[in-house]
């Protein structure tokens, strides 16, 4: 039995929940006995939001959830696999059980902690958390990294002090059914969001600085002239800041902002843009760009790792700072005859991320741990 740790659901990743979900299908159809636990909010749930809920839900966490997965453990499962790398200081409740397996998505967080550039401070308790992470990165036994670039930081931050867990890539996969849709299906799905008989590029994302959603709308406003279109932004809506840079812009009549999309809002999103455009300077994977390219949506991305090793030769890419490049291939992909030529190349490369490729890549490293499965 395959005992996967999932994310608690009050810190609000939907990438992890999803990813959650992933792992429990996919497993169960290959016939796998799988069992998902994760911390179920108690405490948490008295304030859900804030300070006060956060402290709550570290209690949640930190107190109640390793009595309920010793409890589990006692069953004694054939493998246990945290399905992110934010749950690692439960690795120790989970030594001498049954082989360790970590889903790395990336090591941000625990970057920052170290004191590394990347977009986040975090506070002397985020310090002290990420210590407990990188403790239990060191001692499980595998570390299935999701693209080549987090596999590069894990062997270079974990494998300090003689730590030696095995370290895989193990890409992401498609995690809903994303592909082609008759377009008129797609129409009617987002009609009560905008007026779809105009055309659009697409952003699916946060407003955490990494995806560089200042660029975007730069690189949106620089095509305004030329490009009779509207910039459409799912996902997280913006801030403040970001709503003043549109308008400052003058794009305030040109941005439409589609709050948390469901997967089939998303697939018909996908289906309708003209381009994805994911301006990002730091990624763990970029799930958004197989969304896309299954459903034949062309992808304008960075092009610093690991972005090219998932985009592969579908994708059209730039420097982060080349606003200019990315505008220029997005007015490109306005012509019928371009589209069409890079929406085939995208369908051909989505193909690489199927659930059961994936699956079949965690099941070589089960039982490559000694794991009857």
């Amino acid at each position: 039995m395959v005992l996967l740790i999932g994310n608690y659901p009050l810190d609000r990743y939907p990438s992890m929940q999803l990813f959650n979900d992933l792992m429990l299908r996919g497993l169960t159809a290959a016939g796998v006995q799988v069992e998902l636990v994760r911390p179920e909010p108690f405490f948490g749930n008295v304030f859900p939001f804030g300070t006060p809920g956060k402290w709550l839900g570290y209690i949640d966490k930190f107190v109640f959830f390793p009595f309920r997965l010793r409890k589990r453990l006692a069953a004694r499962p054939s493998i246990v696999h945290i399905c992110d790398q934010s749950s690692a200081m439960y690795v120790p409740v989970c030594c001498g059980r049954a082989p360790i397996v970590v889903t790395c998505h990336d090591l941000f967080a625990v970057r920052a902690a170290l004191g590394e550039p990347v977009d986040r401070v975090p506070t002397w308790t985020g310090r002290i958390l990420q210590k407990w992470i990188l403790q239990g990165l060191r001692r499980a036994d595998a570390l299935a990294c999701v693209s080549s670039a987090t596999a590069s930081d894990t062997e270079r931050i974990v494998k300090r002090n003689g730590a030696q867990p095995k370290i895989e890539v193990v890409h992401l996969a498609l995690n809903f059914d994303y592909a082609p849709m008759p377009q008129g299906e797609a129409r009617k799905k987002l009609a009560a969001f905008f007026d779809v008989d105009l055309p659009f590029v697409l952003h699916v994302g946060s407003n955490t600085p990494r995806k560089n959603r200042p660029g975007l709308l730069r690189i949106f406003a620089r095509c305004r002239e030329k490009w009779n279109g509207q910039l459409v932004i799912a996902g997280e809506v913006l801030n403040n800041q970001l709503r003043g840079i549109a308008n400052d812009l003058g794009l305030a009549d040109r941005v439409i902002e589609v709050e948390n999309p469901n997967g089939q809002t998303l697939k018909a999103l996908y289906n309708l843009a003209t381009a994805m455009v994911y301006p990002s300077r730091l990624e763990g994977f970029g799930w958004p760009i197989i969304e896309a390219q299954a459903c034949g949506c062309p992808v304008i991305c960075g092009n610093a790792a690991p972005l090219p090793e998932v985009a592969g030769d579908a994708g059209l890419y730039h420097d982060v700072d080349d606003e200019e490049g990315f505008a220029r291939d997005l007015l490109l992909l306005g012509n019928p005859t371009e589209r069409a030529r890079w929406r085939e190349k995208s369908l051909a490369n989505a193909q690489r991320f199927s659930r059961q490729k994936m699956i079949a890549q965690y099941l070589e490293i089960y039982r490559g741990l000694g794991a009857a499965i």
